[in-house]
């Protein structure tokens, strides 16, 4: 079988299976004829299941040629769209959360300016000192 491999790591991964298989069948030789037949009925199982080269997908045009699918600049654009999308909703999150933000300091802002005490009292630690006192008081 001398199949053409894409993948530079493919062809050494089948040099390795056969050199495998060759020490297996080495050992089989040795070993009882009903533990040898598993062996090769096994061998054979595997074999058949083994995972096959892809092939590119292909479509019949009414012309008579083939058509080739997935490949140049139709790939790099269908690669390139997830990014976009998990940037965009990056953004989309980081302007979200810098809104809920801005609601939060606002909100607190105007109950610090509507309320009857001064701005100026919350930063007094005697004042401070005052709220944990009457806190205290009230349980």
């Amino acid at each position: 079988m001398n199949a053409s491999h894409p993948n530079p790591f493919a062809a050494s991964e089948d040099a390795f299976g056969r050199q495998v298989a060759a020490q297996l069948s080495i050992g089989t030789q040795e070993l009882p004829r009903d533990i040898g037949e598993r062996l090769r009925a096994a061998r054979v199982q595997a074999m058949a299941r083994r995972k096959l080269a892809p092939r590119t997908p292909t479509l019949l045009v009414e012309s008579g040629h083939t058509a080739v699918l997935g490949g140049g600049w139709w790939t790099r654009v269908a690669s390139i769209v997830p990014l976009v999308a998990l940037l965009a909703g990056l953004v989309a999150i980081s302007v979200v959360q810098d809104e809920r933000r801005a609601d939060e300091l606002a909100e607190v802002d105007s109950a610090l300016l509507t309320d009857e005490l001064p701005p100026a009292a919350f930063t007094d630690p005697g004042f401070a000192q005052f709220l944990r006192s009457e806190a205290s008081a009230q349980r």
